[in-house]
């Protein structure tokens, strides 16, 4: 199975598709930040002015606009504080454990956060092109009624003064983290909310994923002079800067007497910007395939600095594994930067927590790498879609490993995939699935949300190579990237980009797995003295079969039974082997019946699904004889 894949990827890296544009009338919204903002370290209280021009390209007349206040969410009371408490399974990192008695009782991290320990946003002084516009702060969301009407494709200017509070760290963003880093500032300014063809997604902060509106960001930091600064897009003035930033043989030029410095970034064609920042990072800088600088900032503690100074050439070499199984990155610098609570993607750099065995470091790295193509290029709405991002960006990175860390004592033809095959099947298991078109905000648990993004999302696309074939799979995801990048594309989105490439209908594998719990199971229901098989099929979830059958005498011959919804027939993913093409299998029948060349004395095994790629939750009746 790995040796398939690795085969796969080699053949399709030199693919390239022709520009076309694959929904006409497609609009996005576009808004370009300019950011200047002062952060004092003692009490991590910021203040900031933004101006945001903001493009309305829809059809739509807009008196209403709304942000997200993503820094209110860390109050006790706040939506995700009350989620935290009520939830049957908590993220462990936000909240604290102790016993009453024999009793481990669960306390919110948010619930006991003092005044000058929580975070906010305190917006004032907002106008739209220059006249005091009303505003209504809801939670994490701030709603502006306009004072003008923004008509379909004009444009409005709104201007506004922040002031904020870093929070502890408990999720994401936060000061002073578990290991010691001062400043992770992710969802730290005010950001408008999307509005797409579905209308506005103003979604409160509980916890969960992004939707941004795809922009230009030129934003001032001002800062204690001793603090580097790792962030989204390029630095403007490096040799004022330094830290390592600045060009070889040019004298850094610090301003005299001065106790804070000003860092000029400016992030083109995006829709986030995120940075970190201590006073004890080290800055490393490598070159990376097609000129892109590759950044990385840690703290400079000893027990780390082994892991980070490898990680370095790794990095590289993911990137170059991500251009040629999906498509170019498209900007010239990235940076790894040390911070958050886990692994969290952004816009042209990622925040990870550091103190990991070096194989765990590249993991989180190959994961928040490969997240730049299906997030921050294929900008899908994560709070609906969340499997799209989370479980694509899985599947790759997943990949990309078993290419840059290959696994020791692990047998070639074993499936890199088992284990969300395997977590996919635990959770069926457990009765309590919820389909993948759940916003993320409303799964009753957090192990069925992780499991259902990750893994099961991560099994769409393998199992998608099952259904119409390795190759076929593969340049569907780079035919999905060119037509789709800098975009917001949607479920269907990329099932035409499979259809396009394949030539089969596809409409019904994207509902049964993505917006329903059904399930697929198919079995060896009997085979008769003549050798006639008489298959079921048990689960709701329709599929093609491809059949392996091996006789006493050594000869082995394959038949595929074709979905006719499919309207087409797969290639033989088995060339070596004989393959007959039997009628197909019309989902209203039960049972299918076919009958093999020799007698069942003769038959030495009959297996449904060689490949395991075909997510079956009973394995056990998909052979003869019966697996124990």
């Amino acid at each position: 199975m790995k040796k398939l894949f690795i085969l796969s990827v080699g053949f399709l890296s030199g693919i390239v598709f022709a520009q076309n544009n694959p929904n006409p009338g497609y609009w996005q919204q576009q808004a370009d930040y300019k950011m200047d903002l002062s952060m004092d370290v003692k009490t991590f209280q910021y203040k900031g002015t933004q101006t945001l021009e903001y493009t309305n390209n829809s059809n739509d007349t807009l008196r209403k606009v709304f942000y997200h206040l993503y820094f209110n969410a860390f109050q006790p009371g706040s939506e995700m504080d009350i989620r935290l408490q009520t939830i049957t399974d908590p993220d462990k990192r936000m909240v604290k454990s102790f016993k009453v008695g024999d009793k481990e009782v669960k306390e919110s991290r948010i619930s006991t956060l003092k005044p000058n320990q929580i975070g906010y946003l305190k917006i004032a002084n907002f106008k739209q092109d220059g006249q005091v516009a009303s505003t209504k702060v809801v939670g994490t969301i701030l709603e502006v009624t306009l004072v003008n009407p923004i008509l379909p494709k004009s444009k409005s200017t709104f201007t506004l003064d922040f002031d904020g509070q870093v929070p502890e760290q408990i999720r994401r963003s936060g000061r002073n983290s578990s290991e010691g880093v001062a400043l992770s500032m992710t969802q730290w300014y005010p950001k408008i909310c999307e509005f797409d063809f579905e209308g506005w997604h103003a979604d409160p902060y509980i916890g969960r994923e992004f939707h941004g509106v795809w922009g230009n960001f030129d934003v001032k930091i001002t800062i204690d002079k001793t603090y580097t600064i790792g962030a989204s897009g390029y630095l403007q003035n490096k040799n004022e800067i330094g830290h390592g930033y600045q060009d070889e043989g040019v004298e850094v030029k610090h301003p005299k007497k001065t106790k804070t410095l000003t860092w000029h970034f400016v992030a083109p064609k995006v829709h986030d910007f995120a940075w970190g920042a201590d006073n004890n990072y080290i800055h490393d800088k490598i070159m990376g395939e097609n000129g892109v600088e590759l950044h990385f900032f840690y703290k400079n503690d000893k027990e780390i600095l082994e892991n980070w100074k490898a990680l370095q050439p790794k990095t590289a070499e993911l990137l170059s594994f991500f251009n040629k199984t999906i498509g170019q990155y498209p900007y010239k610098q990235y940076s790894v930067i040390q911070g958050g609570d886990g692994g969290m993607e952004y816009a042209m750099c990622t925040l990870i927590t550091g103190k990991r065995s070096l194989g765990s470091l590249v993991g989180v790295t190959a994961h928040e790498l490969a997240h730049i193509w299906f997030q921050h290029v294929l900008a899908t709405n994560e709070s609906k879609h969340e499997w799209m991002d989370e479980g694509f960006t899985s599947f790759i990175s997943d990949m990309a490993m078993t290419q840059v860390m290959p696994p020791k004592n692990k047998k070639e033809d074993e499936n890199p995939f088992q284990s969300a095959y395997n977590n996919y099947f635990y959770m069926v298991s457990t009765g309590r699935e919820q389909p993948q078109s759940t916003h993320a905000d409303r799964y009753d648990e957090n192990m069925v949300y992780g499991i259902s993004s990750y893994s099961k999302g991560t099994v769409f696309l393998t199992q998608l190579a099952y259904v119409i074939g390795m190759e076929n799979m593969f340049k569907t995801l780079k035919r999905y990237y060119h037509d789709y990048q800098f975009t917001h594309p949607t479920p269907n989105d990329f099932k035409r980009s499979a259809e396009r490439v394949s030539g089969a209908v596809l409409d019904w594998y994207l509902v049964d797995w993505t917006q329903t719990t059904n399930t697929i199971d198919y079995g060896i229901k009997n085979i008769d003295d003549n050798g006639k098989v008489t298959l079921e099929r048990i689960g709701r979830m329709p599929m093609p079969l491809d059949i392996l059958v091996a006789y006493e005498d050594g000869t082995v011959e394959s038949f595929y039974i074709p979905n006719p919804l499919m309207r087409w027939e797969k290639e033989n993913p088995y060339p070596q082997v004989k393959r007959t093409v039997l009628k197909g299998w019309d989902w209203a029948y039960p049972t299918y019946e076919l009958t093999l060349s020799q007698a069942k004395a003769k038959i030495k095994s009959v297996v449904i699904d060689p490949s395991g790629l075909m997510a079956d939750v009973n394995q056990e009746n998909n052979s003869y004889p019966k697996t124990k």
